[in-house]
């Protein structure tokens, strides 16, 4: 007797775990999950360990072998593609306007996390830049807890200290273009870390509105980002002074130690800051730590606790002032001025109703929620450019995207390049030691009918700002070959300069002032070994590129001491130098920090250095 053939959801239970993952390769993870909401059996089969394998593999974010490897840190792989599906979009080039140097951060996958590097402003060593130490300094990071959620740290270093602000993390689109560094205010889960502050008025009735720390005027922003941060602030110990991230493969002896590194690092954050589950706890006992000081919660607003009827006993008996009294009085200062309940709650009610007002108060700030944290968005603004670089606003604790697209067939030479004036590009060139150390972003624009390559500068390795961030460093026009002549025939190696294609473009000179520089015409030159040279014309100044690889490179790089935690991740004061050579404890980490020599301009760039550098 023949059995009837299996069919429908029967069909898919026939299948074995090999087959059914390579099936899943055509499901998103939605798809996965919702197949696991049909029955007891499909979720069974949905809930295997090499179907989300699978899954983690096809975001892309981290080779197979790294998936191997972070498993170890996570309940399951659906619990470590949740974390790379949220985290993915962070990964990338982010800059800020400030400071014009040292402003530039990339985002890499770390050891079950992503993190942040600032890429310091340096000279090109006697290695060249594939070969030589790239020097960089963290800034945070996005770990990922044993349930796959994120959470956020900040890093900063003050007075010879290095410290985490351990945060958490809003949301992150997967579109996102701006990275936000908040204060959330939220209801509070006693059994957490975190700042408490009163939301009842006077008659005991809770107020519900939240008001958005964006809403806050510039100067209460950033002094309430001080504060928390110096409260929740914890002094990074030995353990978390480690690699952030495994040095290459390649490497082998040195990468198993940074791996084992990473993983007791990051048992250790999860257990100084509850991010684990069984796994993680049954550690506890392995870690010698002392646990009631690791574990202290410095409640930034515990001062705040009792705030307001502080504020009411003060004006009863002025004479009789507690800590809260004169943490109140010492707050004044910032938020202007103090009001009554009734007043603040009459606020709210215009915010519920509609009736937005251009800035909310610190103290209504204060009053709308249990509790704040410090905080980690990523929303999807959409800011307008100017040859790819954002126009960024003026006071925003924030990094900005940067689009780095893929190199295609119609756009073959996008992406990131690095380089330095002079030629001839030998990586050992005696020549080039000394030399600044430039970043620059090549995009495609279309312009009536021409297709234009915009070289836009977003690092550049000077002591003070030779070209403005954002620079068009040279624009040349694809759709019309060069006939001008290479000036060399040979480099020092003395094999031939063979190229491919020339273009003809216009680079950056002197103008009419440091914002708005002028252009002289000159040639882009692009060889066989997949190296670039813009060379101009009149003074044959020359400006070699070639591509970069950050994640590579930053394995290979050279670790600094970081900047105070606000300053480390937004740098809001303007300054035209390189804050990292007078930052103390820098200076003595590599030669390659000294000061530049003031007036290191690029011959025959005729760059004017007449204007005042603002500090």
């Amino acid at each position: 007797m023949l059995l009837p053939e299996p069919c429908g959801p029967s069909l898919l239970l026939c299948i074995p775990d090999d087959v059914f993952a390579i099936v899943s390769q055509f499901l998103l993870p939605r798809d996965v999950c919702n197949l696991s909401l049909c029955s007891k059996s499909l979720y069974a089969l949905a809930s295997s360990e090499k179907v989300w394998l699978t899954q983690c593999d096809m975001v892309g974010m981290v080779p197979h072998k790294d998936l191997v490897e972070w498993r170890e840190g996570v309940s399951s792989y659906k619990a470590l593609c949740r974390f790379l599906l949220s985290v993915k979009p962070l990964v990338g080039i982010w800059v800020c306007q400030n400071p014009e140097l040292g402003n530039l951060v990339y985002v890499t996958p770390g050891f079950v996390s992503v993190v942040g590097c600032r890429i310091i402003p340096q000279e090109l060593g006697p290695l060249g830049i594939h070969d030589g130490p790239i020097l960089w300094s963290s800034v945070f990071e996005v770990v990922g807890a044993f349930d796959g959620s994120p959470t956020f740290f900040l890093h900063g270093r003050e007075k010879g200290i290095d410290y985490v602000c351990h945060g958490s993390v809003k949301y992150i689109d997967n579109s996102c273009d701006v990275l936000l560094l908040e204060v959330e205010s939220w209801e509070q889960d006693y059994g957490s870390i975190l700042l408490q502050s009163r939301s009842l008025d006077d008659s005991g009735v809770k107020l519900s509105a939240m008001i958005p720390f964006s809403r806050l005027p510039f100067s209460d922003r950033r002094k309430l980002l001080e504060v928390t941060t110096n409260q929740v602030r914890q002094e990074v110990p030995n353990i978390t002074a480690g690699p952030l991230f495994p040095r290459r493969r390649d490497d082998c002896d040195n990468f198993q130690k940074d791996l084992m590194l990473l993983k007791e690092r990051r048992a250790f954050l999860c257990h100084m800051y509850n991010l684990g589950g069984s796994e993680i706890d049954n550690k506890e006992n392995s870690v010698q730590l002392e646990v009631d000081d690791i574990r202290k919660s410095p409640n930034c607003l515990r001062d705040f606790s009792n705030l307001l009827h502080k504020e009411d006993d003060q004006k009863q008996c002025p004479k009789k002032k507690s800590l809260g009294g004169y943490f109140w009085g010492s707050f004044k200062q910032i938020i202007g001025r103090s009001s009554s309940i009734n007043a603040s709650h009459a606020i709210f009610k215009k915010l519920t109703s509609g009736d937005e007002m251009k800035h909310a108060r610190l103290e209504d700030f204060l009053r709308s929620s249990d509790a704040v944290r410090l905080t980690l968005k990523a929303p999807t603004v959409k800011f307008s450019s100017y040859r790819a670089w954002p126009n960024m606003p003026d006071s925003w604790f924030a990094l900005y995207k940067m689009p780095l697209r893929v190199p295609t067939a119609d756009h073959i030479y996008a992406g990131l390049w690095g380089g330095t004036f002079g030629w001839p590009p030998g990586n050992h060139s005696e020549d080039k030691l000394g030399k600044a150390l430039f970043f620059l972003l090549l995009s495609y624009e279309e312009s009536k009918g021409q297709q234009l390559l915009v070289a836009t500068k977003v690092l550049e390795g000077t002591h003070y700002v030779l070209h403005p961030n954002g620079s068009a460093m040279f624009i040349v026009n694809i759709n019309e070959p060069s006939s001008e002549p290479f000036p060399w025939d040979t480099d020092t190696d003395s094999f031939s300069a063979n190229i491919k294609h020339a273009f003809t473009g216009e680079g950056i000179s002197n103008g009419y002032g440091f914002r708005y520089p002028g252009s002289k015409c000159g040639s882009l030159f692009v060889f066989q070994n997949d190296l670039l040279a813009f060379i101009w014309k009149d003074s044959r100044a020359a400006l070699t590129l070639q591509r970069l690889n950050l994640q590579e490179l930053l394995k290979k790089g050279e670790r600094v001491p970081s900047l105070p935690p606000i300053n480390n991740f937004s740098y809001l004061t303007k300054s035209y130098s390189n804050v990292f050579t007078g930052f103390p404890g820098t200076s003595n980490c590599s030669p390659s920090l000294r000061p530049f020599k003031r007036g290191n301009s690029e011959p025959g760039l005729n760059v004017s250095f007449d204007r005042k550098i603002q500090q």
